[in-house]
């Protein structure tokens, strides 16, 4: 490791990094907005649940490099657009998320369901007030995947000039020169690992009512 290159990089290294949260936090947070309604769908009718749920299994299944060159002559922009990243990872997000709230809406119990409609709770009432809140330890758990994933795609984006983290790797194969590649794959690493403590915490700061683990 050359620690002074680091040095003399670090204001550069700093903005790749914060391209790459950008790159990575912006397509989870549509694609949740985009994955609860179709989730929510998927969980209320289940004649189309079986093609709701597979057809955003085959999204994820498209090659990620194919996407980002397919994406700028549909969406009308230029290939170094950031946009075409933050579009085709809002659609790798759904397709992970759609099946992820499904389950997470079917984890929870119908005498809870009930319930609430006992209770007068309109159907959206009952989805916002009771549902979700219950079916956040699934959700949460799909996002951790989520997010991990995004940070190691948005990696990719590096081979068509856009910068983000995966800029040191592009760098150090074409300079023979091993400090950018390792400088990236720890950060890498050390951002998928915060996002995912963030998630968990929140987490826990969602579902109040859980038990928590006594080591002793």
């Amino acid at each position: 490791m050359n620690f002074e290159w680091l040095g003399r990089q670090s204001d550069r290294i700093v903005e790749l990094v914060g391209w790459h949260i950008l790159l990575s936090l912006v397509p989870i947070v549509v694609g949740v907005i985009v994955a609860l309604p179709i989730g929510w769908l998927a969980h209320r009718n289940r004649r189309i649940n079986p093609y709701v749920v597979g057809t955003a299994g085959l999204l994820y299944t498209i090659p990620s490099l194919a996407l980002f060159v397919l994406l700028p002559p549909i969406l009308g922009t230029k290939i170094l657009d950031p946009m075409n990243i933050i579009v085709a990872l809002t659609i790798y997000t759904v397709a992970m998320l759609v099946r992820v709230v499904a389950d997470a809406l079917d984890s929870v119990p119908r005498e809870t369901v009930l319930a609430a409609t006992a209770m007068g709770y309109r159907p959206y009432q009952t989805l916002l007030k009771v549902q979700l809140p219950v079916g956040v330890p699934v959700i949460c758990a799909g996002l951790r995947v989520a997010v991990v994933s995004n940070v190691s795609l948005v990696s990719l984006a590096a081979l068509l000039g856009i910068p983000q983290i995966g800029s040191l790797f592009t760098q150090g194969f074409q300079l023979r020169f091993y400090t950018p590649i390792i400088a990236g794959i720890a950060l890498s690493l050390l951002l998928a690992l915060v996002l995912d403590l963030l998630i968990v915490l929140a987490n826990r700061l969602l579902t109040p009512w859980t038990p928590k683990v006594v080591t002793s």
